[in-house]
């Protein structure tokens, strides 16, 4: 069957959850910078977690852009990822209105490795679906940064009891490991059109 609903559902899904997370964003008491103090945490996580979606988005599309069909399989571990995708407004506001305290700080990286791992399992639903050869296979090969960056999520959950601090600065290594689209993709699609 073709991507074009599992491409369009996922982009809307993605663009509902942007939308939501600066719905719950709080106006400031007063007009003058010092009312801005107390929200500062709340606008940084809602930065990372903006930009985070924002790769995550970029990345489902260049994976797609590389996908010739989809079956139930990929279509399962599409909703899986955008689940956990869904619950990236829940742990934005909870860590940014608790002032990065422990626990909401560890579960929006529990959040995160989840997503990270349904994004995985997605990538290799369409690997076994379009096989060994197929371009998404060339382009990810043994996917090292993907491996890595799960593995940064995964340590930075038990830190954050630890220094919350090291573990939102492994959260924000991740996203500028990603920031970049994914050249392997994008370098694999531009060999094959010119071959």
């Amino acid at each position: 069957m073709g991507k074009t609903r599992l491409e369009a559902f996922s982009d809307g899904v993605i663009a509902i959850l942007i939308t939501i997370m600066i719905l719950e964003l709080k106006t400031p008491e007063g007009s003058d910078l010092h009312a801005l103090r107390p929200l500062v945490p709340t606008l940084l996580t809602y930065v990372l977690s903006f930009v985070l979606l924002g790769i995550y988005w970029n990345n489902h599309h260049h994976m797609l852009s590389t996908t010739e069909h989809v079956n139930g399989a990929v279509l399962w571990a599409n909703l899986h990822l955008l689940f956990w995708l869904s619950l990236v407004p829940f742990v934005t506001g909870w860590m940014g209105e608790h002032h990065f305290e422990p626990l909401p700080t560890a579960v929006y990286g529990v959040v995160q490795f989840a997503a990270a791992i349904a994004y995985t399992i997605l990538q290799s639903a369409i690997i076994r679906l379009e096989g060994p050869r197929s371009k998404l296979a060339a382009a990810v090969k043994k996917d090292v940064k993907g491996k890595l960056s799960a593995i940064m999520w995964f340590v930075a959950i038990p830190l954050a009891f630890v220094q919350t601090w090291i573990a939102l600065g492994l959260y924000v290594a991740v996203a500028c490991i990603w920031l970049v689209p994914d050249r392997r993709i994008e370098r694999s699609l531009h060999h094959e059109t010119r071959n």
